[in-house]
């Protein structure tokens, strides 16, 4: 290898670093819902687009999340949880499909 070659290999291994270090660097933080006594808590959430929503059931009785169109969890049971990585920003309300009265909104920017 040349000189000329193996300084454009160099430089090349030296973007990709700093674009990986960057982008470890801009990781957003994850969240925790919690589902129990028939709610979500919290049932408000504003999160970085790229983090990822864990809903633990908490509860005694099985439930689900469901944002229609978005994402579907099965139902839960006690200890179970579903995870969501949001890519988009946007308001993302959700319920559970067996208690359409538990509710809750994630919005992401």
């Amino acid at each position: 290898m040349t000189f000329v070659t193996l300084r454009n290999l160099g430089i090349r291994l030296a973007v990709i670093a700093a674009m990986t270090s960057q982008m470890s660097a801009a990781r957003c933080e994850d969240s925790i819902i919690t589902i129990d006594n028939f709610t979500f808590a919290p049932a408000q959430l504003v999160v970085k687009a790229g983090a990822t929503v864990t809903w633990k059931n908490q509860d005694d009785i099985p439930h689900t999340v469901v944002s229609a169109g978005k994402f579907k969890s099965k139902a839960l049971d006690t200890d179970d949880s579903f995870s969501f990585t949001f890519t988009a920003a946007g308001d993302y309300t959700y319920f559970c499909s067996l208690h359409p009265h538990m509710t809750g909104t994630i919005k992401v920017e």
